[in-house]
């Protein structure tokens, strides 16, 4: 018996090694041209449909439509983003500094993908991963692992048409375990993580230099001045995409008094159903069975949560999505937290300021680093005003101003946030970035520095202001 065999991700990463080898001598001319042919695994409508209801079928997560829609949308901007990057040679020279960068491959990057994406989520890392030179391995969730062997084989057909290795993208193999990931990260050059923050912190321990992510559970603050029909609709479109399967998804909705009960009506006409205290107690009693939230509601629809959860309201195997209405945050308020489902939660606050320490309120219990949205004016001072408080004053990555927030969060063609499943939530939510994770984190920078005129200043040019104040 050979006792020395080789594990399938020392194979894997074997295989990976010399694939990036082959990757690195390529021109940008070659990158660009083979990122569109792997981007075409995915947007081929066919392909993205039979993923698409791969996805569902297998993960029972959300809906074939809205995937269709996403791994296409997200796609097509993260190419649109990609065109536009030179991320072979020299990619930047400043004269005044005498500083020229060139970009450099990391290596082999290994890409953990969660359950609620795993078409969408995969193909933006490896395209990422491609672009800078680089050969990828995905550990998707055990879930996920038929969508991604499928998007695999796409993606390797495409490869075949340009001629390059076909292990420059490869998948741990089903069944997927944690132990086998865990192997992956630790013999990677880079580990870019999206999924649990259990997953997150795995990959924060690996020892392998890491990208992950904070947790979801975004609020917004409709106020006095937001077009409210507008804005439900808006936070429908967000809410129910999916089934709400996105991190970026409203979990929290804070409404100024004075408009409360016209946003709530605006809501209402959109498709939401408020429920009223024994509907949220039976709510409750089934999504946070012995105080945690459970996955049986997880990306379902709210007709199906109704039937589940034996809500009585009338309109409850009508409804797009519920409200329920809450006063308090943390762990006595579960309500407050992440969902992952069609169900709002609602809150009133006395004014603006209010408003900020509601949702303040809330992200100290869960999501801070993430976002905030706000519905207001739709142009003008006071709305640079609001969202620049939110900016200075919350713990978020982003303020959404006036969008859907789990369209526009990770970009959007009417923003100018990168094309990302993945954000960045800063040291507010354990990370080490805080922007849309974008090929930027799949480079090396060696940078060549020069000669320059020698330039040194004085104390008292650098102190002028202190000694103003305080003669020495």
């Amino acid at each position: 018996m050979n006792t020395n065999t080789v594990s399938p991700v020392v194979d894997l990463v074997q295989r990976a090694r010399v694939a990036q080898q082959i990757l690195n001598g390529y021109s940008q001319e070659q990158v660009d041209l083979l990122v569109q042919s792997v981007a075409w695994a995915i947007l081929e409508p066919n392909r993205n449909r039979e993923l698409a209801e791969l996805a569902v079928r297998d993960t029972g997560l959300g809906n074939a439509e809205d995937k269709f829609k996403k791994n296409h949308r997200k796609t097509l901007g993260l190419v649109r983003d990609l065109k536009r990057a030179k991320t072979v040679g020299l990619i930047s020279h400043n004269p005044t500094t005498g500083i020229s960068e060139y970009a450099r491959p990391v290596g082999v990057v290994a890409a953990i993908t969660p359950s609620t994406n795993p078409g969408a989520t995969p193909i933006n890392k490896i395209l990422n991963a491609l672009k800078c030179r680089n050969a990828v391995i995905v550990a998707p969730s055990p879930k996920g692992q038929s969508t991604c062997a499928r998007l695999i084989e796409f993606v390797h057909h495409q490869l075949d048409r340009v001629g390059a290795p076909r292990h420059l993208v490869q998948c741990l193999p089903a069944p997927v375990t944690k132990e086998a990931t865990q192997e992956l990260m630790r013999m990677a050059d880079l580990v870019v993580a999206t999924g649990s923050q259990a997953n997150i912190r795995a990959a924060y321990s690996s020892g392998t230099p890491a990208f992950g992510v904070g947790a979801g559970n975004v609020a917004v603050i409709i106020d006095e001045f937001a077009d409210l029909q507008s804005a439900a609709q808006k936070v429908t479109v967000s809410k129910t995409f999916d089934n709400a399967t996105s991190c970026s998804s409203e979990n929290g909705v804070v409404l100024i008094a004075s408009i409360y009960q016209d946003a709530i009506a605006a809501l209402e006409n959109s498709g939401g159903v408020l429920l009223d205290a024994e509907d949220k107690k039976r709510l409750e009693g089934f999504m946070f069975a012995n105080g945690k939230l459970t996955s049986a509601f997880t990306a379902q629809s709210a007709p199906y949560i109704a039937e589940k959860a034996q809500l009585k309201h009338p309109n409850a195997k009508y409804a797009r999505f519920f409200m329920v209405a809450e006063t308090g945050f943390g762990p006595s308020a579960p309500f407050s937290g992440e969902k992952l489902s069609p169900v709002l939660t609602v809150w009133k606050a006395t004014d603006f300021n209010d408003a900020k320490q509601i949702v303040q309120g809330i992200y100290s219990f869960q999501g801070a680093g993430h976002s905030v949205g706000l519905h207001t004016a739709s142009s003008g001072n006071m709305m640079d005003e609001r969202a620049s408080q939110l900016a200075q004053e919350l713990p978020v990555s982003r303020v959404i101003v006036n969008q859907a927030h789990a369209i526009a969060t990770g970009g959007s063609f009417d923003n100018g946030l990168p094309f990302s499943l993945s954000m960045g939530c800063g040291t507010w939510g354990r990370n080490n970035f805080s922007e849309n994770m974008s090929y930027k984190h799949y480079l090396n920078i060696s940078r060549v520095v020069r000669v320059i005129p020698e330039e040194v200043p004085t104390v008292d040019d650098l102190l002028q202001e202190y000694f103003q104040r305080f003669p020495h």
